[in-house]
């Protein structure tokens, strides 16, 4: 009985994320368009002056870079989805959840579930253009990533949630995600690696909780290449990366229990 009073309200929200995502034209594009431009433009203005360790002929900047666009469609589908939350309060609708008898737990689950979906159907539509720029992938390898970025996908909806839950206008979220979400992204070494120990930048790549995400997508689709040696290994970013996702669900599960 329990099991069933989790279960049903989460898979209702998980559905509702995802119908009221679709029927949202403009909010696909935006999730996914959006990246991909930022991939062609800044991968061809840096490419030619791009490489990666001491391999003279290693990685062109556009495959380097494609890692860290696939994290990125994963956190504006996250920052996209998660502002649901607000309009859901405006609505009304919000507040008919919070008093109904269901647990906290079922609706942090099915609004993070739901976001996380998303991120991972557009990061699949992505993954597959990888052929195109000579990324070779193999049904594993992509099997591999896709379970990869649900983890970091439910990071990141997870945090969006958190800081969308207190917030009264959307206007107030767009501007914590261009103070805080971004920066997190281009600190992650999505858009540039650092290797130097001696820098500041590196220590700030290290102590980011999205630089593992990163990494464990580009550990998953470049297992053998020169350019991720200095990157840490697929298990333990993988690992970070999944303890991430558990602490905002335990956060916003915190949060959700003490408003009702």
């Amino acid at each position: 009985m329990a099991r069933a009073l989790f279960l049903l309200p989460t898979a209702t929200l998980w559905q509702r994320e995802i119908v009221r995502f679709y029927r949202q034209r403009n909010r696909i594009i935006g999730a996914l368009l959006s990246p991909l431009v930022f991939w062609f433009v800044i991968g061809s203005g840096i490419g030619a002056s791009f490489r990666v360790g001491a391999a003279p002929n290693g990685m062109r900047y556009l495959e380097y870079f494609y890692p860290g666009t696939l994290i990125l469609i994963m956190l504006f589908t996250a920052i996209f989805s998660t502002i649901s939350i607000i309009e859901d309060r405006r609505e009304g609708f919000l507040q008919s959840v919070l008093v109904a008898p269901i647990s906290p737990g079922s609706i942090v689950c099915g609004k993070i579930l739901g976001g996380t979906t998303l991120a991972l159907l557009q990061g699949l539509i992505f993954l597959l253009l990888a052929p195109l720029i000579g990324i070779h992938v193999t049904p594993l390898r992509i099997l591999l990533c896709l379970g990869t970025l649900f983890v970091v996908g439910f990071g990141l909806t997870g945090l969006g949630f958190l800081i969308a839950w207190p917030m009264e206008s959307t206007q107030g979220f767009h501007a914590i995600m261009n103070v805080f979400l971004i920066p997190l992204w281009l600190m992650s070494g999505a858009l540039f690696p650092a290797t130097d120990p001696h820098s500041w930048i590196f220590w700030a790549i290290r102590l980011n909780p999205v630089t593992y995400g990163v990494a464990a997508v580009r550990r998953a689709l470049y297992s053998s290449d020169p350019g991720i040696a200095h990157l840490p290994g697929f298990a333990l970013s993988l690992v970070l990366s999944l303890a991430f996702g558990l602490l905002m669900y335990a956060a916003a599960f915190a949060l959700v229990q003490k408003r009702k």
